[in-house]
């Protein structure tokens, strides 16, 4: 049990921790519990409950996820990808039922860390994870137009389509000044960086808009005249459960569940790369398993690891899992002594606020290059796009992963001629002789999405002990856009480390997608080989 579930902060204790790391945690910890104050409101308010559970969300949850998780420096909390599914949820069962539902997806992500399904993020395609990223950042846009033109609407619709017809019919009710405050909400968390990186944008737009809104007297919706006031204690309840009606939360926990394992073990993998660590994955789904079943109780919603905030924390020099206690209790304390005047925040600056996020996390460029690639991956991206927007996220996962196999399989059905060939007749067998600073790394079979994490890694790891590696390719017969989305990553890891990359026998096929790609400019053509023989020439006569 010790090595399925244990947590980096007892384990960097255990080892000791630098007074000089604790005090640059301690910093970025409080910076990040700044960051999320306006995100913890703005995914509350979007999600159809009142703000305080976003705080109390983003203390709890945040809390545990750090003192138990698997990784250094995981923030967690609320994210926006769960906007969609809490507020359908909220609509069709009740605040209680959000709570019974989070509770079982809590429960669930603790099976499946004790299960080590902890790797199982490299079995999901990199399409299948854009198109439904960028299918949740369009649904989140979508749910702020009412706010963010301060339309008068009772109630918006929760589907897609009928959502924007509501919008439509209702236009002649706009209020200017909504409009121009989400405006400059917008233009203010975009630009202030320019004049400090130190404070978010948004905390800086939520603070003077409000002023504004207060001091002119300005006539738009406010946090309080929607919610009224915002509890600034933290209390324990219990849910209403009527066991004879469980298992009608049995499809809302399941989603809950995967995408806060799927969003989590992405966040971590995405913060290793940035500093480069390795997390314990089973032991993150533990510990965000436990959030999930502890923090409905004290009002909270579903949590999970925040991709935003993780890169905030790391880039302001967190490195332990004391960053991320810190900016909970940083949160609690901003929650008990300044939380009523939260009140004041006006809706069309949250609308702001969110349409930020929802362009952030749309990945519009990643999903313009998967679009320049094989018809197979499109066909994932477009269709988990659409499902997610039109239909509902965890069909689209669903379908997502079934056509991803399916079509790798007609994939391979369809190379299976040239997977027999060889490509280059090549003697050299025996690496033994080559000098000391040239490795050499043979990839055999597709470079796919179930393969693609594994390659990444012995690649990386190999390379980083020497000073040239050669990649052999010959028996490579395509590579896919998860493939293509781990090599370039390794490739680019292992130039910053002053390392030369040369590739030998790349057939045609997979040279025109490199190309798609852009990673014949990167690597360069001139290290880019037919034959074994030759590219082995090339590196030993370039070895410094």
């Amino acid at each position: 049990m010790s090595k399925l579930f244990n947590p980096k902060l007892f384990s960097l204790l255990k080892a000791g921790i630098d007074r000089k790391q604790i005090s640059n945690d301690v910093m970025a910890g409080i910076v990040v519990g700044i960051v999320a104050l306006p995100l913890a409101i703005a995914f509350a308010v979007a999600s159809g409950v009142s703000p305080d559970k976003g705080l109390i969300t983003a203390i709890v949850a945040g809390l545990l996820i750090s003192f138990l998780g698997g990784s250094r420096v995981q923030i967690g909390g609320p994210t926006g990808a769960f906007i969609v599914i809490v507020y359908g949820i909220v609509e069709t069962h009740g605040i209680d039922g959000l709570i019974i539902s989070t509770i079982m997806a809590g429960v669930l992500l603790v099976i499946f860390g004790c299960l080590k399904l902890g790797t199982l993020l490299k079995y999901f395609p990199h399409p299948l994870i854009v198109g439904f990223t960028s299918g949740i950042a369009l649904v989140i846009f979508s749910t702020q137009i009412k706010d963010a033109f301060g339309l008068d609407i009772d109630k918006v619709p929760s589907d897609f389509l009928a959502k924007w017809e509501m919008y439509f019919a209702n236009i002649h009710t706009l209020n200017p000044t909504a409009l121009i405050l989400t405006v400059a909400t917008i233009l203010i968390s975009i630009y202030s960086k320019k004049i400090t990186s130190k404070i978010p944008g948004s905390f800086i737009a939520i603070i003077a808009i409000t002023v504004a809104v207060q001091l002119f007297d300005l006539p738009v919706t406010t946090i309080e005249s929607f919610f009224g006031e915002i509890p600034t204690t933290i209390s324990i309840s219990f849910p209403a459960i009527e066991w004879a009606n469980l298992s009608q939360y049995i499809a809302p926990a399941i989603t809950i569940a995967l995408l806060g394992a799927i969003e989590s073990l992405l966040s971590a993998v995405v913060a290793d790369g940035m500093i480069g660590g390795n997390h314990r994955s089973n032991t993150e789904l533990i510990a965000q398993g436990i959030a999930n079943i502890v923090t409905p109780f004290f009002g909270g919603i579903p949590a999970t690891g925040a991709i935003a905030r993780t890169a905030t924390n790391i880039k302001n020099g967190g490195r332990s899992p004391i960053s991320g206690i810190v900016h909970a209790l940083t949160l609690l304390l901003i929650m008990l002594f300044f939380g009523k005047w939260a009140k004041l925040i006006p809706m069309s600056c949250l609308a702001g606020v969110l349409i930020v996020v929802s362009y952030n996390m749309s990945e519009w460029r990643v999903f313009r290059s998967i679009l320049k690639s094989s018809g197979f991956d499109i066909l994932v991206l477009l269709a988990t796009f659409f499902l997610t927007v039109l239909v509902d996220l965890t069909i689209a996962i669903e379908v997502g992963v079934v056509l991803s196999a399916v079509l790798f399989m007609k994939r391979m059905a369809d190379k299976g001629e040239q997977i027999q060939k060889d490509v280059n007749v090549d003697l050299i067998e025996d690496y033994s002789d080559l000098p000391k600073d040239i490795s050499v790394y043979e990839i055999s079979g597709p470079f796919f999405f179930a393969s693609a994490k594994q390659y990444a890694q012995l690649i990386q790891q190999i390379g980083l002990k020497s000073k040239t590696i050669v990649i052999r390719m010959r028996h490579v017969p395509f590579i896919d856009a998860t493939g293509f989305h781990n090599f370039k990553a390794v490739i680019n890891s292992l130039q910053n480390s002053h390392v030369k990359i040369i590739l030998s026998g790349v057939n045609e096929s997979v040279l025109l997608d490199m190309e798609k790609y852009d990673l014949i400019s990167k690597i360069g053509e001139d290290h880019i080989f037919d034959s074994f023989n030759h590219a082995l020439d090339y590196a030993k006569a370039t070895l410094n």
